[in-house]
């Protein structure tokens, strides 16, 4: 593939609308490939529907939520992008704790692969989940 569009701009985008303040679920039907898969945490999420469903529960448990690219890139043929980021916002419940309103720092990676149509194909995502938890639960560094 050479490099017909901006790749970053595709994911930032991407970021900007579903992610940040304040939150567009409808542009994954826009951006995201019907056979989309996600691997968060580990776990695999198959299809553009299923990863919709994963973010309105993602919404359900974070109140006021904001997000922050902090640096993008993409490799020399824009079929990879990886994304430094950040979010913010207060606990609803988040991983299965009480939802108490403490607040949420979460700080992650992500691994974009981007088609040539533009549409996002394929993500992996990793976040400082450990010591988040440590902190909405009031435990300090659970580590």
């Amino acid at each position: 593939m050479t490099v017909k569009q901006d790749s970053v701009e595709i994911v930032e985008r991407f970021f900007r609308e579903v992610w940040a303040a304040p939150q567009n679920p409808h542009v994954i039907d826009h951006m995201v490939a019907e056979d989309f898969v996600i691997t968060s945490g580990g776990n695999d999420i198959h299809s553009r529907d299923e990863f919709k469903k994963w973010v309105h529960a993602f919404y359900a448990m974070v109140e006021d939520m904001d997000f922050e690219i902090i640096e993008s890139f993409q490799n020399h043929d824009g079929r990879r992008v990886a994304c430094r980021w950040r979010l913010t916002g207060r606990n609803r419940g988040l991983m299965g704790t009480e939802p108490n309103g403490a607040p949420i720092d979460m700080t992650g990676t992500a691994i974009w692969e981007v088609g040539e149509d533009g549409l996002l194909r394929r993500n992996w995502v990793e976040r400082n989940a450990w010591e988040v938890f440590g902190r909405i639960t009031d435990k300090g560094h659970v580590f």
